[in-house]
């Protein structure tokens, strides 16, 4: 996949997202021999900590190294501060907060970014989610307090209500004074074709991702909620609620089915 990548890109950098511990150093070094140029080294929003030996050793490779915070939206403004520094004190060249719940609100992210950008000495970054239909606002915001990086994905492509649409994106910050430098008409036109190659159908805002939204439950943990629901038949709303109140963060998708069984059994 790296590969193709790789030969196919002339004029945009070729970047992953790693989580250490699902990758290992060895798995970096031979994204960095396959020619990535960049790499978002992403932990759980509290567990900054185990970004160090990957930002530090991709650091002295030359690569451009990003720390990620993810499920941002658990900890306050200051909290995120802190974890971003651990990351800033590594090697990162810039922090980005992921809101991989969809809960924020634009409020939400203009006191984050403000205090990152007052905070640390690197570039800062957002990642939206749209589960409360606010990914577009709230990157606008972000761009507005200075963040330097915006995800975006074109048609939303993302997990649960998805991301930023790209093609959405650009023409409200050019609107907005934000030149982007990326084609606008060139993005209209893939966001057409797309749908013929890499998805069925474009995300959208669903009840249930309004839900796990509210509960600041991972977006990704849609498709397991609906099967534990239909399995046990419990609702999915009580199973959302439940799974909210435990904290449940990704990579815990076993949970889910124990947690609607036991609803069940009450």
């Amino acid at each position: 996949m790296l590969t193709v990548a790789r030969k196919n890109l002339k004029n945009s950098k070729l970047g992953v997202h790693t989580i250490p511990g699902l990758s290992t150093i060895d798995d970096a070094k031979l994204a960095v021999d396959y020619g990535v140029d960049i790499f978002r080294v992403a932990t759980h929003c509290t567990e900054a900590t185990l970004s160090k030996s990957h930002i530090e050793y991709l650091a002295k490779t030359g690569k451009t190294v990003y720390g990620v915070l993810m499920m941002s939206a658990l900890i306050s403004a200051d909290e995120l501060v802190e974890q971003a520094k651990i990351m800033e004190s590594y090697g990162a060249e810039a922090i980005i907060i992921m809101d991989s719940t969809g809960t924020y609100l634009p409020k939400d992210v203009e006191e984050r970014i403000k205090k990152l950008k007052a905070y640390t000495n690197i570039k800062v970054g957002f990642h939206a989610h749209n589960n409360l239909g606010c990914a577009i606002a709230n990157s606008l915001v972000a761009a507005e307090c200075g963040a330097d990086l915006i995800d975006a994905c074109i048609r939303g492509f993302g997990a649960g209500a998805g991301n930023a649409p790209l093609e959405l994106l650009l023409p409200v910050l050019e609107k907005s004074g934000f030149e982007t430098g990326i084609d606008f008409k060139e993005t209209i036109k893939e966001a057409d074709k797309v749908m013929d190659y890499l998805i069925p159908e474009a995300p959208i805002t669903t009840p249930i991702n309004v839900l796990t939204g509210l509960t600041r439950l991972f977006s990704g943990f849609e498709k397991p909620i609906i099967k534990a629901s239909k399995l046990y038949g419990v609702e999915y709303s009580s199973l959302i609620f439940e799974l909210g109140n435990r904290k449940l963060v990704a990579g815990q998708e076993d949970l889910i089915l124990e947690v609607a069984q036991k609803l069940k059994n009450k």
